[in-house]
Formats: structure tokens, C-alpha cells, sequence
């Protein structure tokens, strides 16, 4: 997957590009919402559409749990079973075997893992994966990895990369030997791995490189590691990588995060933050984040956020939002996240047009001199 129109920062390693797939050109940097069952949560595809979505993500670990492959088979793929038209992205189930499977075990042809929903054994490889995602018909898809655990040790860390970098090269000849199904094209992506361990960081880069994936993701981060080695990795990899293919740092979405990648030279991100805080109540300004649920928003009479043109802050005030909170209305979820993910859309949008105006490290200074991360009481 080769990028366009390739625009960069004099000072950082910052990037805008355009990325072509079947569904759609995505604008880079963009972050893409978490549809972990074919929907994200609480929003509708014209909803996300309104917010400014270019792209989603879809759970392979889920999905294949429920409803099943051949379900989202006799759709016709998850594009049309979940009525989304523009590009999709789908994990590998790597991750989700990592952070809830039960009973795991972990062997060189792949990992037989317990269901969440109900116990039952089920099997995912490097082969099983690129089944499943040939089935969803994702416009890029994700090789198999093991994602390591923090903290690791170095051999253990090793370990742990050198079996996925087997599995990566499985996937991609597995991928390339079996075509898709639906008629539009699919990438597949490597994803680095090799904990906090800037030699291990590298020799994974270097390697996923030589087998030639259409992009790259960087994995195994935002697992409990301090902030600094998450910059740090970040670094060392973007390095490496090849910059006329896409960057994509999994799972890292808090706002001040992404501004720091991006400054790191990273493309995709994903994350469930912006829905997920969006459930409890904390929605995100560019003076930080809210919590609309506290006492001090009861007659609190106005939007959001002033600036904001989103539906929610268009339509709704503070005092409005705690109600419906307080209340259980389940109207507050839509409004909330309608709110969260427009405001990490704008976050890119500003991104992407500094780079281009050349203006990106104004923009990253403006940023944090107005975003405090402990608004809400500490609570992102």
C-alpha cells in the first residue's frame, strides 16, 4: 500500500498522506473507532459518517465468536452485514486472545484459547486469521501476532518476537496464496513487536520490512508500560519503517498521546477510549477532559464546548448531559459519544492541516499549553 501526496514536517517526524483503498481514500494522520462487534458502539454508520469517519475497525476475536463466519459469509462480508461503506480495518484476534482469553495455550502452530461468551474452545493460527479476515472482507487486514506482556523479560520478550515473527510470515503467505472474496482488494500489514527493548524494537522492524508487508503496525504497546517507553519504542520503529508505506500504532488513542505520535511519525491509530469514557461520562474538550456527571454541571446552561460543531454541543447543555446521566437515559451514550468522536476527528483534522501549512510544531505547542490531562480528576 503505497501513500500519496506525502506531506511532512521540517522540524518532527510528522506526516499527512492519502491513503488508497476499494472503499474510499482515508486522509492521514486519522484515528479509526473501534466497531469490536461490527458496530461502534451506540452510533449508527451515519452517525460516524457525520463525525467525520473515514475508517473503522472491526474485532476478528469477536466476530468470530458472534454472530460467526458463516453468518457474515451469507451477508456478503462485514461491509454490507453492518452497512458501512467506507474502509474497514480488522485485528488479527491476536490481541484479544492476549488481554481476555482463558486457559490460553500458546504453541507453534498457534493458540487454542476459552470463549468469554461461554467456555467454548476455539482455535486461531496465522492461517485460521486470514481466513476469518478474508471472510470479514476488510479493506486492510492484520498478520497474527502475540502480543507481549508488561513487564517482560528480555528473553522473554525475544521469545515471544521470534514466534511472531513466524507467524507474520505465515500469514502473509497464507494471505497471498488464497484471494478474496468479495471482489475489492485487501493489504495486509505486519505489526512489530519486542516489548521496551530498543534492539529487540529494531531487529523486528528490520525484519517484517524484508518480507514486505503493504504496511506496518507497531504493537505490543499501551500494555501497562510507563509513557516515556511508549514514546521511545515509538521512535526507534518509525525509524526503520518504510516511509512510503502507512505507520499504524495499535490501540494508543488518548488525545495527548496521539499528538506526540504524530509527532513520531505515525499514521492509523485505533482505540475504544472516546466511546468507552463516552459511557461514563467523560468527554473531551480541547481544554481537557469532563466529567459531565459532576455536581458542578447541574445548571450549568451551556455547550460542551462552545467552538464544538457537533451535534451534542450544537443542540445540548452540560446541565442537560447530567441529567440524562443521573437519569439513565440511554439517549446521554448516543449524545456522548457523537460528542467524543467528532472531537478526536477534529484533533486529526487540525493535525493533518498543519502539517500540510507547515505549521505542526505551533500546533503541538498550542496543544499542550491548553489541554490539562487531569481536568476531569484524573479520570481519561
Amino acid at each position: 500500500m503505497q501513500i500519496r501526496s506525502l506531506q511532512t514536517c521540517a522540524t518532527t517526524k510528522a506526516r499527512s498522506a492519502e491513503l488508497q483503498t476499494d472503499h474510499g481514500t482515508i486522509q492521514t494522520p486519522v484515528f479509526m473507532p473501534v466497531g469490536t462487534a461490527g458496530s461502534v458502539k451506540s452510533l449508527s454508520p451515519d452517525d460516524l459518517i457525520d463525525t467525520g469517519s473515514q475508517i473503522i475497525l472491526g474485532n476478528t476475536y469477536h466476530l468470530l465468536l458472534r454472530p460467526g463466519m458463516e453468518i457474515i459469509r451469507s451477508a456478503g462480508g462485514l461491509h454490507k452485514f453492518m452497512s458501512w461503506q467506507g474502509p474497514l480495518l480488522t485485528d488479527s484476534g491476536g490481541y484479544q486472545v492476549f488481554s481476555l482469553g482463558r486457559m490460553n495455550k500458546i504453541s507453534e502452530v498457534g493458540v487454542v484459547f476459552q470463549s468469554v461468551l461461554d467456555g467454548s474452545r476455539h482455535s486461531l493460527s496465522p492461517e485460521i486469521s486470514m481466513d476469518i479476515q478474508r471472510t470479514l472482507g476488510s479493506d486492510i487486514v492484520m498478520a497474527f501476532d502475540e502480543c507481549t506482556a508488561y513487564p517482560a523479560t528480555r528473553e522473554v520478550a525475544q521469545i515471544s518476537m521470534e514466534l511472531t515473527h513466524r507467524w507474520e510470515e505465515r500469514s502473509l503467505h497464507y494471505f497471498r496464496s488464497n484471494p478474496p472474496h468479495y471482489g475489492h482488494d485487501q493489504q495486509l500489514f505486519g505489526i512489530v513487536q519486542g516489548s521496551v527493548y530498543p534492539e529487540l524494537r529494531k531487529l523486528s522492524a528490520r525484519v517484517l520490512t524484508d518480507l514486505g508487508f503493504d504496511g506496518y503496525a507497531i504493537g505490543g504497546l499501551s500494555v501497562g508500560e510507563p509513557k516515556e517507553d511508549m514514546y521511545a519504542m515509538t521512535d526507534v520503529v518509525t525509524d526503520i519503517l518504510p516511509p512510503e508505506q502507512p505507520r499504524y500504532l495499535m490501540g494508543v488513542g488518548k488525545p495527548e498521546d496521539l499528538v506526540q505520535a504524530v509527532a513520531l511519525g505515525i499514521d492509523m491509530f485505533d482505540c475504544v477510549l472516546p466511546t468507552r469514557n463516552a459511557r461514563h461520562g467523560i468527554m473531551f474538550t480541547w481544554d481537557g477532559p469532563v466529567s459531565v456527571k459532576a455536581a458542578r454541571e447541574k445548571d450549568v446552561h451551556e455547550p460542551l464546548d462552545a467552538d464544538c460543531e457537533c451535534y451534542t454541543c450544537q443542540n445540548f447543555s452540560r446541565a442537560y448531559l447530567r441529567h440524562l446521566f443521573k437519569a439513565n437515559e440511554l439517549l446521554v451514550y448516543r449524545l456522548a459519544s457523537l460528542h467524543n468522536i467528532h472531537f478526536y476527528h477534529s484533533l486529526m483534522s487540525g493535525m493533518r492541516t498543519a502539517i500540510q501549512a507547515g505549521d505542526f510544531p505551533q500546533f503541538q505547542n498550542d496543544f499542550f499549553n491548553r489541554y490539562d490531562v487531569k481536568r476531569a480528576g484524573g479520570q481519561r
